[in-house]
């Protein structure tokens, strides 16, 4: 018998229009989409874990920067001892550099040349104007210091001495400076 024989007309069955997945996922709850958000729970977590993550990196960076800056104001200090003695052995007249520990400048002298045969002048000129060492406040020197460089090279420290420090609170830079303009940073 068939199925047009009992309902009287034709009829066709349907098949059901079913995926694997369709299947697979019977009985079980439909999950939210995409475009739903997150809880104010999962928020809250994701914040905590960013705010552990800053805890533990930020003392990493404070440290570095501060090893930076001290590193930056060595640095600026030996270039411009350098850069004086170069100046004084090129323009065969003397040169003095004196570092402000209290302001944390230097200002650049130098005996000028005048007259005709040209010779070194007795007075000392400002050679441009203040020039910071460091940048940043938690850098401190040791002690005010003038070097005076001779035409042939030699230093000498007419305020201070030869050698002092630069500390950063945590480290300190020691800055050596030979009676023949060799300097050297030691760090401990």
């Amino acid at each position: 018998m068939r199925l047009s024989d009992v309902a009287g007309t034709s009829a066709r069955i349907s098949k059901p229009n079913l995926s694997f997945q369709d299947v697979r996922n019977a009985g079980r709850p439909k999950s939210r989409s995409l475009s739903a958000g997150l809880s104010l729970l999962e928020m809250l977590m994701c914040l905590a874990i960013i705010l552990i993550m800053l805890a533990i990196a930020l003392p990493t960076l404070w440290g570095n920067r501060r090893s930076y800056h001290l590193t930056e104001a060595a640095t600026a200090v030996t270039g411009a001892i350098q850069a004086a003695r170069y100046q004084a052995i090129m323009t065969g007249c003397s040169y003095r550099i004196q570092f402000d520990s209290a302001t944390t400048t230097y200002q650049l002298k130098t005996q000028k040349l005048t007259g005709t045969p040209p010779a070194c002048a007795a007075n000392w000129s400002d050679v441009g104007g203040l020039t910071p060492w460091a940048y940043s406040s938690d850098v401190s020197m040791s002690q005010t210091t003038t070097l005076q460089f001779s035409p042939n090279g030699m230093v000498t420290a007419t305020t201070g001495t030869n050698t002092f420090q630069l500390s950063n609170g945590f480290t300190t830079n020691t800055i050596t400076v030979s009676g023949v303009g060799n300097v050297n940073v030691t760090t401990p």
